[in-house]
């Protein structure tokens, strides 16, 4: 089977159960970021050497695909993607998150100022799907807001970023660098 099908070259693609549309489509954007986030998460899952963080992320990919399926069907073919998976997350799951960040909260250093994106390769990478899952984030709200999406959608991405920031902390935490922290530029004189 051939990777190119040649029926985007004229920048239109289709969407499942539904038209073609543009690709700068806002639901084809939405679920590109989400597809951006996932191939984030398998950078950090290649650089990732700890079996309970590998864990943690390895069905989140999955997760993401799945929230990525229902993000890239219009309403008219909602019904035909329910036939072929079941409802991707529910409340369960986000309290899921909640409990493995609270578990994990608990041996890191308070925080005390903003921390930088960095420390390890790890730790990086765990940043870098943060602020991608972010900016899929704001694609999917400014899908929902013209078209609703189911609301544990959002709530999930929203978790998920926090998340990884913390996944982010621990992976330093764990090898034992410290955190880059922000050290504003105070003014040369206040006074003036």
């Amino acid at each position: 089977m051939k990777i190119y099908t040649r029926t985007g070259d004229a920048g239109q693609t289709g969407l499942f159960g539904g038209p073609r549309v543009h690709k700068d489509d806002i639901r084809v954007a939405a679920y590109g970021e989400l597809d951006d986030a996932n191939a984030c998460i398998g950078v950090a899952l290649a650089h990732c050497r700890d079996p309970e963080l590998t864990a943690i992320l390895t069905p989140i990919q999955s997760e993401l695909f799945d929230v990525g399926a229902v993000v890239a069907t219009p309403p008219e073919g909602q019904a035909a993607l329910h036939k072929r998976m079941a409802n991707p997350l529910d409340e369960a799951r986000v309290a899921q998150l909640e409990a493995v960040m609270d578990r994990l909260e608990v041996g890191l250093a308070p925080l005390k100022t903003f921390i930088l994106p960095g420390g390890t390769v790890l730790a990086a990478a765990l940043h870098q799907c943060r602020t991608s899952i972010r900016r899929a984030e704001r694609a999917v709200v400014g899908l929902h807001r013209q078209e609703p999406l189911p609301a544990i959608l959002l709530t999930y991405i929203n978790r998920l970023s926090d998340l990884f920031f913390m996944l982010a902390r621990v992976a330093n935490a764990r090898a034992g660098i410290p955190e880059p922290t922000w050290n504003p530029r105070r003014p040369e004189n206040p006074a003036a």
